[in-house]
């Protein structure tokens, strides 16, 4: 498998599954507005597709490869928590989550010699209230940095949240059940 993400969660969750992958990492644009669901395919799709050809152009590339393309992002309503660019949007992100519920939206693409096909994933997560001193405190901890919506739900940011709904790895980068849907055979 060629897993079309430089994510450090990603990897581990697939090293954690046992699959033999490699990694390319393509700097595609990805968008940033739209409808949750929407974007975030169109950015897995985007990802995968640009890693397809680039073994395309590789001489060792293998038509057996599977491609990967997963894109995670957070969506409080309609608006959408990419990475925070600094510890400014960081907090103020934060700040809107803090005592409401959102979504953690995953697109997964997967590209092999049968053709392409791409799924959505969605779990819910409801976050504790925080004063200023508690985000402060998650902050200090630098996790939110290169995390969609400014947390980790597997590391201290776990101490932000109330309750989750859904797929507790989609919120930590790679929505496992949904990937077995697509490829049953990974695993099996």
């Amino acid at each position: 498998m060629i897993l079309a993400s430089g994510s450090p969660q990603r990897r581990a969750i697939l090293e954690q599954l046992g699959v033999d992958f490699s990694v390319v990492v393509t700097g595609v644009e990805e968008l940033t507005a739209g409808q949750p669901e929407e974007v975030a395919l169109e950015n897995a799709r985007r990802k995968a597709r640009a890693a397809a050809a680039a073994g395309q152009r590789a001489s060792s590339a293998d038509s057996k490869d599977i491609v990967l393309g997963v894109d995670t992002l957070v969506a409080l309503d309609e608006r959408l928590y990419g990475k925070p660019g600094d510890r400014q949007e960081a907090a103020a992100t934060l700040a809107a989550l803090a005592g409401r519920r959102h979504r953690v939206v995953s697109g997964l693409c997967l590209i092999d010699a049968g053709g392409e096909r791409s799924a959505a994933a969605v779990t819910y997560v409801s976050f504790r209230p925080m004063t200023d001193a508690a985000i402060d405190w998650y902050l200090n901890t630098g996790e939110w940095q290169d995390r969609a919506g400014g947390y980790a739900i597997q590391g201290r940011g776990a101490a932000l949240v109330e309750s989750i709904d859904g797929d507790y790895l989609n919120v930590v980068g790679l929505p496992v059940a949904t990937l077995m849907d697509l490829l049953p055979s990974l695993i099996f």
